[in-house]
């Protein structure tokens, strides 16, 4: 494009043609203004806005903005001579209040949140803080564009307006990001992800283990199954018939999934963000779409062609080819073949970045010296105005919140996605998932949820609506040290699955337990144990019948497994016992030795016990049969056989005792979870808005009670009643004569006996005293003669000391006697003018 700017090189030879333009510019922009803005006033007070928000640059144009509208607009007049085939570019959109360049409308802004120092925190924000408000028309710009404080106040925007806020927070962490006007396809437009997989689905991985790897290097070869030809060749043709009908559905579910055909294919207008490579370690460009947060690379087939780009230093136009999208554009801005600049010569991003690399001065003279400079040329380089943009910031509260009206609703292919703010639902639900089976989304295959700051510390949920089985799974310390837990319903009847960290106290880490077997898991025991099954004679129930009955009646069947112990001999070392608790029978299997492959193993038959009939079975050598490898081994005798069969019986036993504690604890686990999702709890930390809210409200409550306690207790103090009528619990308000009476005389009688209490002890002060003092002058009497000085000091203020307590204690005990009767009368008229007593005791 080969016209000229009028900003830097565009200058007229005559100045009355120049003053022409200067006026039909100005006229232009009149009239824009006055238009846009007629309509504007309408959607502001639709929004409620105050006036007093807008401050005076949302209002008044400086006379830099003012020049710089006269050139955008000279430029879109140029531009649409030259390129007539083309859309008018957006250079002068409608604020709040006025009219305003879009460049200026980007402001670098940093946040103070650690979260918002990378493009993907700052993507995320903005796509999930915002909802997207359609353009009125999809393939015509928009006329306003508010500015980030607004947006973020609002929270809904165009995507014009989600851009513009994304490229000033990427701007205010040192990223080369640039506003994108271009077009792309109707799903990144109306930001429909209905066809697109839920990010948070899984993708089930399968391990495919070969046969020949299973397969142990001693096994017997399988017999060879004979087929009939005929059969397998009817077989394999019904296997083709379904494969086809299976092919055939997903072609059918392949057409249905299509995008529809767009009659506006490549004419919907949209606005990304775009970042260029050589700051903070970008090594390639790449494109964030603002409505998803997610990124593209440039060569992306959503995006389907470019207009113009900015960012807060110039406005550039694409000179290149769209027809193929954006794969082979190039983004050199520098280069004015591929890029026309709106401003010439205007600094840009790229040379303050080389700038500050080469400086070696002080910044202040750098500036200086430019400033110099700029004054000696002989045609100043035009440079874009500062920002009218009011500074904004985004509080703790906006993190916390995140979604508009803290919920947001995502539909995607087969799955919908919710996500609700922090606290804000009360069982601390943040996100949940529903994946359907078809694409209609009328079939629930499965609901997973994410919870935070629950006191039973629940983090996901899956509920599997094929097979109605629920898992849960918390992280580490909770109760019972439960770490996953898989059931069909929270009742102790039934499939429960559980797994366990390493802190529980049996080192048991996984227990399965269905409605007749039981099987548990251990890692890292002392005594090797690893595995044990458990099986019922009936379905598992707790019931107090069943509870209380004997658990050795209720075993069918108990197998248990161990790791090697290298500490025995192998022959001794117990690999797997089985106790058989209906057969009476306990049978044992050894490890295997190094060079063998062939276990040993011994089965017992315990003897019958004594009853009232029969006396004791005597333990016989044919109750145990043996089968031991190796030539060396020594034949056992009948004692210590017996004492082998001892020691199991009495393993037994404690088997049994462990696996009734294991199913107490799953009634007890069982129990919990049902009191704990009965009545959700969550943590709330002071350090959040949530938290600090509550904690504030809660500490007024706590003063607030103390308060109206304080206030009851010193009312309690005042009233000379309140011991007596609790003793005798008397309701003030039900008070007869009779009663009123009695706590009348009993109060007086108490008085009286405190008072006669508190003379007595006056006067046993007084008569020690006295007693002592006799003592001490008895002493001094018999020991005259042979005491030092000092000893007579000491006596002497004795004497004195003695002698005051004495005076003293006469002094309490006549005022005391003095005041006893004068206490009397007063309580006496206090009683008969307290308003509960004064009508019975009148009468």
């Amino acid at each position: 494009m080969n016209w000229t700017e009028p900003g830097t090189t565009l200058q007229t030879t005559e100045e009355e043609e120049e003053e022409e333009e200067e006026e039909e510019g100005r006229e232009l922009e009149d009239t824009v203004r006055n238009s846009l803005v007629s309509a504007h006033c309408q959607h502001l007070l639709g929004l409620n806005m105050a006036d007093n928000t807008c401050t005076e640059s949302h209002i008044i144009n400086s006379a830099a903005q003012t020049r710089l509208l006269n050139f955008a607009n000279n430029f879109q007049r140029q531009f649409s001579h030259m390129c007539p085939d083309r859309r008018p570019l957006l250079l002068c959109p409608v604020n709040e209040c006025g009219v305003q360049f879009v460049s200026t409308t980007l402001r670098a802004t940093a946040t103070e949140h650690p979260e918002h120092h990378t493009w993907e925190g700052c993507a995320e924000f903005v796509a999930n803080f915002l909802s997207l408000k359609p353009l009125a028309s999809p393939v015509d710009l928009p006329c306003h564009l508010f500015s980030p404080a607004l947006v973020l106040k609002t929270q809904e925007a165009t995507c014009f307006e989600y851009a513009t806020l994304l490229c000033s927070m990427l701007l205010g962490v040192n990223y080369d990001a640039y506003c994108v006007s271009g077009y792309a396809t109707k799903e990144m437009c109306l930001l429909d992800q209905r066809l697109q997989d839920c990010p948070l689905l899984d993708t089930p991985v399968q391990s495919v283990i070969s046969e020949e790897s299973q397969q142990k290097k001693y096994t017997a070869k399988p017999q060879r199954v004979l087929k009939s030809r005929f059969l397998t060749q009817e077989e394999q043709k019904k296997n083709l018939g379904a494969e086809a009908a299976l092919l055939q559905k997903q072609k059918l579910d392949e057409q249905s999934e299509r995008r529809p055909v767009d009659p506006l294919q490549g004419l919907r207008l949209h606005c990304w963000v775009l970042v260029l490579s050589g700051s903070r370690s970008v090594q390639e460009n790449f494109f964030i779409d603002p409505l998803t947060a997610i990124s593209y690379s440039t060569d992306a087939n959503d995006f389907l062609g470019i207009e113009s780009v900015w960012n807060n230093f110039n406005y550039y136009v694409n000179m290149q080819d769209c027809r193929s999208g954006c794969r082979d554009m190039v983004f050199d801005l520098e280069d004015i073949n591929m890029w026309e600049p709106l401003l010439f010569g205007a600094i840009s991003r790229k040379q303050l970045i080389l700038d500050a690399l080469n400086e070696t001065e002080d910044v202040k003279k750098w500036e200086l010296e430019e400033a110099e400079e700029l004054e000696e040329a002989e045609e100043p380089v035009f440079v874009m105005p500062r920002s009218w943009v009011s500074a904004f910031s985004i509080t703790k509260k906006d993190l916390e919140t995140c979604w508009p009206g803290g919920h947001k609703l995502t539909r995607y292919r087969r799955a919908e996605v919710e996500r609700f703010g922090l606290y804000l639902r009360p069982n601390g639900l943040i996100t949940r998932l529903v994946s359907y089976k078809d694409l209609d989304c009328t079939e629930v295959v499965m609901v997973k949820e994410w919870y935070q700051h629950r006191t039973d510390h629940l983090e996901e949920r899956e509920v599997n609506k094929v097979d109605n089985m629920t898992t849960d799974r918390f992280k580490h310390g909770r109760r019972f040290h439960l770490l996953f837990h898989r059931y069909e319903s929270l009742t102790t009847d039934g499939v429960h699955e559980m797994k366990f960290s390493f802190a529980h106290k049996d080192d048991l880490v996984h227990r399965l337990l269905s409605l007749g077997e039981m099987t548990e898991t251990f890692e890292r025991r002392r005594d090797f144990l690893y595995y044990r099954r458990v099986v019922f004679c009936r379905h598992v129930q707790f019931s107090a019948e069943h509870v209380n009955s004997d658990p050795a009646t209720r075993l069918l069947e108990v197998v248990e497994r161990f790791h090697r112990n290298r500490s025995k001999p192998a022959n001794e070392d117990v690999a797997e016992r089985i106790f058989l608790l209906t057969q009476r029978r306990i049978k044992v299997t050894y490890h295997l030795d190094d060079d063998s492959f062939i276990p040993s193993r011994r089965s017992f038959i315990k003897p019958r016990e004594a009853t009232e009939q029969e006396k004791a079975e005597v333990f016989r050598l044919d109750m145990v049969s043996s089968f031991m490898t190796g030539l060396s081994e020594k034949t056992v005798g009948l004692r210590a056989l017996y004492e082998m069969l001892v020691s199991l019986i009495k393993d037994e036993e404690m088997v049994v005792h462990q696996i009734e504690k294991s199913l107490k604890e799953v009634r007890d686990i069982v129990s919990c979870r049902e009191e704990e999702e009965g009545n959700v709890q969550l943590f709330v930390s002071p350090w959040t808005t949530a938290g600090a809210a509550s904690a504030r409200a809660k500490r007024q409550e706590m003063e607030l009670q103390a308060a109206e306690e304080q206030r009851w207790l010193q009312e309690k103090e005042k009233d000379i009643l309140a011991p007596l009528l609790m003793r005798h619990n008397i309701h003030s308000d039900t008070l007869s004569a009779v009663d009123a009476k009695l706590l009348h005389q009993e109060y007086l009688s108490e008085l009286k006996q405190r008072l006669v209490e508190e003379a007595n002890l006056i006067q046993e002060r007084y008569q020690k005293a006295t007693q002592e003092l006799q003592r001490k002058q008895q002493w001094y009497h018999q020991n005259q003669l042979n005491m030092t000085e000092q000893q007579e000091e000491e006596y002497q203020t004795y004497c004195a000391e003695k002698t005051l307590d004495i005076r003293v204690a006469q002094r309490r005990l006549k005022m005391h006697q003095e005041a006893a009767p004068l206490k009397c009368q007063a309580a006496d008229q206090r009683l008969r003018q307290d308003p509960r007593l004064a009508p019975h005791l009148l009468s």
